[in-house]
C-alpha cells in the first residue's frame, strides 16, 4: 500500500508539473499571436522609413517564432524523458527486485515453424495468452526480442512451462511445451525463450535459459 500512495503521489506531481509546462507554452502562443496582431503600422511618408519600419516588426516576429520553436522541442523533449522516468519508476515500484521474474521470447525459424500464440504458466498458474500478428512474427525472425511476460513471485523454488501455438511442418498445426524450474531469490529472475529451426531434425527446438 505504501508503494502504490507513493506512485500515486509521484504522479500527482508529475502530472501537475505537466499542465504548468502546457500553459507555459500556450501562454507564450498567445502573446505571439498578440504580437502578430498588434505589430505597429509604419508613419512615416519617407519610403526608405517606411521599409526599415516595417521590416523591424517582421524580424522581431520571426525571432519570437523562433524562440516559440525551440521552447516547445524543449518541452517536447522534457514530456519524453518525464515518461521514460516514469515508467522506470512504475515497474521499480510494481516489480521489485526481490519478487520480479521477467520472460523474453527470440526466434531463429521461417522454414519448420510459423508462431501464432504463446501461452505462459507459473506454478501451473496462467500468467499471460499472447497472441502474434504477422508484422510482429516478422521483427522476431529479424532478430528482434520480446519481453513477454514480467511479474512478482515470492522467493523459492518455481516452475515455468511455455506453450507455443504455431504451424509446423507440412503446413500442420503444431503445438510444443517447455519447462524449465528456477529459484527465486533477492534478485530479479530473467529467462529468455527461444525457437530455432533444426535442420538436421527438420523441425523447430524449443528451450528455455535463466539469464
Amino acid at each position: 500500500m505504501r508503494s502504490l500512495f507513493t506512485l500515486f503521489s509521484v504522479l500527482f506531481f508529475l502530472g501537475a508539473l505537466l499542465v504548468q509546462n502546457t500553459l507555459q507554452a500556450q501562454s507564450l502562443t498567445e502573446q505571439l499571436e498578440q504580437g502578430l496582431e498588434l505589430s505597429p503600422k509604419p508613419q512615416t511618408n519617407d519610403a526608405v522609413s517606411q521599409s526599415s519600419q516595417a521590416l523591424k516588426p517582421l524580424n522581431d516576429t520571426a525571432s519570437s517564432s523562433q524562440n516559440l520553436s525551440e521552447q516547445i522541442e524543449t518541452l517536447k523533449q522534457a514530456m519524453i524523458n518525464l515518461n521514460r522516468d516514469l515508467f522506470i519508476l512504475e515497474e521499480d515500484l510494481l516489480f521489485p527486485s526481490s519478487t520480479q521474474v521477467a520472460v523474453y521470447l527470440s526466434m531463429d525459424v521461417g522454414e519448420y515453424f510459423g508462431l501464432d500464440a504463446v501461452e505462459i504458466r507459473i506454478n501451473g498458474e496462467v500468467k499471460t495468452y499472447y497472441l502474434y500478428t504477422n508484422r510482429q512474427v516478422n521483427a522476431l525472425y529479424r532478430g528482434g526480442v520480446q519481453r513477454l511476460y514480467v511479474g512478482n513471485v515470492g522467493q523459492g523454488d518455481h516452475e515455468l512451462t511455455a506453450y507455443f501455438v504455431g504451424i509446423g511442418p507440412q503446413n500442420r498445426e503444431y503445438k510444443r511445451a517447455v519447462s524449465i524450474e528456477f529459484d527465486k531469490d533477492e534478485d530479479p529472475v530473467a529467462i529468455e525463450l527461444s525457437v530455432v529451426d533444426s535442420t538436421a531434425k527438420q523441425q523447430p527446438t524449443f528451450s528455455a535459459t535463466k539469464l
